[in-house]
């Protein structure tokens, strides 16, 4: 096994002009995130196992097992996994397909991961005719077909918002109230609750909801008890996190993830 940054600076997609090319990973060390960095091709992460967290300039986005994110070429970004994480990473060729402009998550199908990894064990630099390129094919037409998932916290350019962001991913289980944020941005709460729906469509309340979501569902996907889980996002019990859970995703956390890897 390698390091994240390692298998990254390892391969560059960007040298191959195959409509679609992939790199399966397993890695080892996870204790730092890879560099800023972006492709000239457009990059689908899609997490085996674990989960990974990539961040963009204006959000961050979580990748749970049996997910994928979507990173349009050009775009900045850096990514990190969660511990002994497996991915797979397919890289596409602007204009080939009709994929979103824009970040998104997507839910990935049976079919669609076993063609993303199949691709994965293959030479990547294929002829424009043959087996491998009528995979690709198939590919990425069921990629152009894959729903949405919305496993993302926007994350305001704003400085304050952006203190708060991090305030909050360093120790999700703080309870301050709006008020009390507002005091340590020095803003009055009417105009921080202002600034929050204006940069980031959500209030306060829904926007935390949001965080603590995507850090349940990292966590959780790394092998992290209910339990354990519901005490480090400050919760008063096991039943109110359950709730919260299910209300964001329609599921139970068990329910959730059996569904995830019955897809898989």
């Amino acid at each position: 096994m390698s390091s994240l940054l390692e298998s990254l600076t390892s391969f560059d997609p960007d040298l191959l002009l195959q409509p679609a090319v992939a790199l399966r990973l397993q890695v080892s060390d996870n204790d730092s995130e890879s560099t800023v960095h972006k492709h000239r091709k457009g990059q689908l992460i899609l997490a085996l196992h674990g989960s990974v967290t990539c961040k963009v300039p204006d959000g961050l986005w979580l990748v749970p097992p049996h997910c994928a994110v979507w990173i349009p070429g050009g775009l900045m970004h850096r990514n990190q996994v969660s511990a002994n994480g497996r991915l797979c990473f397919l890289f596409v060729e602007p204009d080939v397909a009709a994929l979103p402009d824009q970040c998104c998550t997507l839910r990935m199908t049976p079919l669609l991961l076993e063609l993303i990894q199949r691709l994965a064990t293959l030479p990547q630099d294929y002829a424009t005719t043959g087996p491998t390129a009528r995979l690709v094919a198939v590919l990425l037409d069921e990629l152009e077909q894959m729903p949405t998932a919305q496993l993302y916290l926007p994350i305001s350019r704003d400085k304050r918002l952006r203190r708060i962001a991090a305030a909050l991913m360093a120790d999700p289980s703080n309870r301050y109230t709006i008020a009390e944020w507002a005091t340590q941005v020095a803003m009055s709460e009417r105009t921080l609750a202002r600034l929050l729906i204006r940069e980031t469509g959500m209030t306060f309340g829904r926007w935390r909801q949001q965080l603590h979501l995507l850090v349940a569902l990292q966590r959780l996907a790394g092998g992290m008890s209910v339990q354990l889980v519901s005490g480090d996002l400050g919760y008063e019990s096991v039943s109110a996190f359950i709730t919260m859970f299910k209300k964001a995703t329609g599921k139970s956390p068990a329910r959730y993830f059996a569904d995830q890897s019955s897809r898989g």
